[in-house]
């Protein structure tokens, strides 16, 4: 089967209409942090034994914008810093019950729109896009830059 000459714009309007769809579930829920902020909340949970140099490599930023974006999620209750009991000089990252609870929400309410659109697709579309998405993954995955490879980080 011949690639269209306009795939990757198809993948890249498909992106911004998911987006947008991601977007609209978030903003109906009241959300009091940015999506910078759910960001770091969620590689938190998806990265236990965080410490803020680690979500600074995973951000690609420098340790003293992690600290700070932690600062702000610390201030509202949706983030707790505590010391590594093998090693008290080591200071963990933990979302709160608060931010698990967020999290939760805003995943099945994303998880709902973007279902809502899947289901105005036929059938065979969707399992072929499902199909689609997995083969674009594992492709993705093959030639993935490493969190931290790259010495230019950045300030959230």
């Amino acid at each position: 089967m011949e690639r269209p000459p306009n795939l990757a714009a198809a993948i890249d309007a498909a992106a911004e209409a998911l987006i947008g769809v991601l977007d609209s579930a978030t903003s109906r829920h009241t959300v009091s942090v940015s999506p910078t902020q759910l960001r770091v909340l969620s590689l938190i949970m998806a990265h236990p034994q965080t410490n803020v140099n680690r979500l600074a490599e995973l951000l690609d930023v420098v340790p003293s914008s992690a600290s700070r974006l932690c600062d702000r999620l610390e201030a509202v209750g949706l983030l707790r810093r505590v010391a590594d009991p093998r090693d008290r000089r080591e200071v963990r990252l933990l979302p709160t019950a608060a931010a698990e609870t967020l999290l939760r929400e805003l995943t099945e309410r994303r998880h709902r729109a973007v279902q809502a659109v899947l289901d105005r697709m036929p059938n065979r579309m969707q399992h072929e896009l499902l199909l689609a998405l997995v083969a674009f993954g594992q492709a993705a995955s093959m030639n993935a830059p490493q969190a931290g490879s790259d010495s230019t980080a950045r300030t959230a």
